[in-house]
């Protein structure tokens, strides 16, 4: 098959379009958004065969486990005084690699992930967890694949670190 030259313009405009919502749309209100999408997807059937008690236990861990990833990121940030804005990586003024740092190298979106699988959890719906999937997926390629190419432009030891710490966990 042979594309028109017409063809190919449209097919970069899309992709070009698509990159519009890099740094557009706030970590947390996109987590908000799945959240909602998954409390719309929590009444189809079937409802997971959990009892209250280990669905509460899994909740907690989960929501524990998210809050700590974010707070330990949080604290990072700001004894680097760096900023923690996620929409405009430009204005990093340091490269952070110690603390939970060493884990990952997106630990706000890893607790936020986390969260969104209590919030799952608490639903106690399949389909439910198909919200954390979906937020990685977008903060993966809307958020943080541009966030990396601002940090390998500003610092030259990234390379180094993304080589050794893994993206998510």
């Amino acid at each position: 098959m042979t594309l028109r030259p017409g063809r190919q313009r449209s097919d970069d405009r899309r992709s070009l379009d698509l990159r519009i919502l890099e740094h557009r749309v706030p970590p947390p209100v996109v987590g908000a958004v799945v959240a909602a999408l998954m409390w719309g997807l929590s009444g189809l059937p079937p409802p997971l065969p959990l009892s209250d008690g280990a669905r509460l236990a899994i909740v907690l861990l989960l929501a524990a486990t998210g809050l700590t990833f974010d707070l330990l990121g949080l604290i990072a940030f700001r004894r680097s005084r760096t900023t923690v804005n996620p929409l405009q990586p430009q204005k990093a003024s340091a490269l952070v690699t110690g603390g939970v740092y060493r884990v990952t190298r997106n630990p706000m979106y890893v607790g936020m992930a986390l969260l969104l699988a209590a919030w799952a959890a608490y639903l106690a719906s399949p389909w439910s967890f198909l919200g954390p999937v979906l937020f990685v997926a977008y903060i993966t390629r809307y958020q943080i694949a541009p966030e990396e190419r601002v940090l390998h432009e500003r610092f030259p030891q990234f390379a180094a670190y993304a080589a050794r710490v893994r993206r998510w966990l």
